[in-house]
């Protein structure tokens, strides 16, 4: 967790928040989804780490103890999708949250998805099935469960690339933008019925991937923000689950950008400021 004299600590999670509920969480093994997992369970929920990296899933389970467990899943094919929902559902007899949080996030897939003229069909295929039909089909299997009890909450991450051309990775942007406009449909939808639907959309975030490959990336970003440091996982797993919580009843169909303020400002806010400081 980030230690900075000016960023103050992120709270701890709320005991009992979550008591006798149950929740699914995609792309769960790791990064964001690991840090949902996390307060989840210490905020009293059972939770299913479904994630293509099933011995990383079996393991963040075991660190995380009973009302935790892993579930092999592949957010491309429909089929494992379905399997993992009617799984929970027949083991706990219900759904309150399904956190889609799964995305082909590869350096291979990143450094081939460039622009229109560049892309394959095949590779732009690829990452809509994973990140976009991969979480209509999470919603088109949680959302009978959830009409039946009469309430769920679905979260979905879309990212900061939903409202901001990029000079790269054009089929994910595109298809984080696209996840903003199910957000809102699903909402509408299936509001009244009792299922809110809400995107959290992270601009940057110091997972391991991420300090990993980006450290010269994160420098950049840095400058741009209207807070001390760059956010953690856990920043955006507490939003996650406020907006999956009754705390947020009265919330739904909306995308909420958690970017440190990144897009909140005049583009060339950085370089201003630095021709203020030369002029003195």
């Amino acid at each position: 967790m980030i230690q900075h004299p000016r960023f103050p600590a992120l709270p701890g999670p709320h005991p009992g928040r979550f008591d006798g509920q149950v929740a699914i969480v995609t792309g769960g093994a790791s990064g964001i989804g690991a840090a949902t997992c996390r307060r989840l369970v210490a905020e009293g929920a059972r939770v299913v780490i479904a994630d293509i990296n099933a011995d990383a899933a079996h393991a963040l389970a075991d660190e995380l103890g009973e009302n935790a467990s892993a579930a092999a899943f592949d957010a491309a094919d429909v089929a494992s999708i379905q399997r993992v929902i009617e799984g929970t559902v027949d083991r706990f007899g219900r759904l309150d949250v399904l956190h889609n949080n799964a995305a082909i996030s590869t350096p291979a897939v990143h450094a081939a998805d460039k622009n229109a003229i560049d892309i394959e069909f095949e590779l732009w295929d690829r990452v809509m099935a994973v990140n976009l039909r991969g979480y209509l089909a999470g919603c088109k299997y949680a959302l009978p469960v959830m009409i039946r009890q009469g309430r769920g909450a679905i979260v979905n991450t879309a990212s900061t690339g939903g409202f901001a051309g990029d000079i790269t990775r054009l089929a994910y942007s595109v298809s984080k933008a696209a996840i903003i406009g199910l957000t809102r449909q699903i909402a509408t939808h299936h509001g009244a019925q009792g299922v809110r639907c809400n995107a959290v959309a992270p601009g940057l975030v110091l997972t391991p991937g991420v300090r990993g490959a980006a450290a010269t990336i994160i420098d950049v970003v840095q400058r741009h923000l209207l807070v001390p440091a760059p956010g953690e996982p856990e920043d955006i797993a507490a939003l996650v689950c406020f907006l999956a919580s009754t705390e947020a009843r009265y919330i739904n169909g909306q995308t909420y950008i958690i970017d440190g303020g990144m897009l909140a400002h005049n583009p060339m806010m950085a370089d201003l400021v630095d021709m203020a400081r030369q002029r003195g």
